[in-house]
């Protein structure tokens, strides 16, 4: 499809640089077929049914922001790096982009604060393999203290300050991996979580380690041109069980969020429309046309025009629609984006 079609007028002023709080007191837009109701996150209770099932990202954000030096020597003077952190490869092995990535070379060293890093290659897309002086626990620890939150360039130019080491984490984060939130589920607290249960909906995990890629604009005119990154992802026999039993007693899966519907879509793709116990990386690219198999509702924020996420909800609800749900979305002030506002969509 061409992408020219995703496109619309979204106002800067409406991304949303801080989130509300208390974080359920943000504005969901219920999308009922054709019909448009303004409600709140706290409404979210009475707009499911005894026996539903949602489903949530546990993944957490790691500090995958880095800032350092490429040391000079001879003729080369020294020069600043950041570097944002994209995917774990392994082995101590991290592929990210970098600034200057044009003034980096292979085998350049790099030092960031408490840690050391080689360029160990450069790929075509501008991204780097970094192989650091560090790995497992001592990385990390490295990391959480010397690393910065990875706000997207839309928030503040994508520097982060202490508050938002906890705004851009979920209540349900539990396993290091991503490098961009998985963002429905900012949205919840103690206290909703508590009515949800209330009122007979269950809830179980998957784990998505976010990618940068996912958030990466769309630079080609096609859709089939583009190419998602590959992410890690894993749904445990657990909550397989929790999804099955949930479809046999005729309750709904309500994924909360597109990292969520792409893992739960892609397993039931590779299992005829069941949900197994599963790990492994997927790069599902969902357009209209695709068939969905896992996901009944979704709870999802408002992305930005020619995303590959405002393609995921066009061909979940629809592309009119979606551009309808928008267009009163920006005419009601709605908050877009990471710490934006959300809405509930149904297939």
């Amino acid at each position: 499809m061409r992408v020219d079609l995703f496109d619309f007028e979204l106002p800067d002023e409406l991304i949303a640089q801080r989130p509300v709080f208390p974080r359920d007191s943000a504005r969901l837009l219920d999308v009922t077929g054709e019909t448009l109701h303004d409600r709140t996150v706290r409404s979210l209770p009475g707009l499911l049914r005894r026996g539903d099932l949602l489903v949530f990202n546990d993944t957490r954000v790691i500090p995958a922001r880095l800032k350092g030096t490429r040391p000079g020597g001879g003729l080369r003077q020294d020069v600043a790096v950041e570097a944002l952190l994209i995917r774990d490869l392994g082995a101590r092995r991290w592929r990210a982009f970098a600034r200057p990535a044009k003034r980096l070379r292979e085998g350049d060293v790099l030092q960031f604060r408490g840690l050391g890093a080689t360029v160990e290659a450069k790929s075509d897309d501008g991204s780097l393999v970094l192989a650091f002086d560090q790995e497992g626990h001592a990385f990390l620890t490295a990391l959480e203290q010397e690393g910065a939150v990875p706000l997207p360039p839309y928030i503040r130019g994508g520097t982060a300050d202490a508050q938002d080491r906890k705004d851009y984490q979920t209540l349900f984060a539990r396993h290091d991996g991503s490098v961009a939130a998985p963002t429905a589920g900012l949205h919840f607290t103690p206290e909703l979580m508590a009515a949800l249960a209330d009122s007979g909906i269950t809830t179980a995990g998957v784990t998505l380690h976010v990618g940068a890629g996912t958030f990466q604009p769309v630079r080609v005119d096609d859709t089939d041109a583009h190419t998602m990154h590959a992410e890690w992802g894993e749904v445990s026999e657990a909550t397989a069980r929790a999804v099955e039993a949930t479809r046999i007693l005729g309750g709904r899966i309500v994924s909360i969020g597109t990292t969520s519907l792409r893992l739960l879509e892609s397993v039931a793709r590779l299992h005829d429309g069941a949900i197994r116990p599963w790990s492994g990386e997927t790069d599902i690219f969902i357009t209209p046309g695709f068939q969905f198999r896992a996901v009944d509702l979704l709870l999802t924020n408002f992305h930005l025009p020619r995303s590959t996420l405002f393609m995921l909800v066009s061909a979940f609800a629809g592309l009119d629609r979606m551009k309808q749900a928008y267009a009163h979305a920006i005419e009601k002030r709605y908050r877009f984006y990471s710490y934006g506002d959300c809405c509930l969509l149904r297939r």
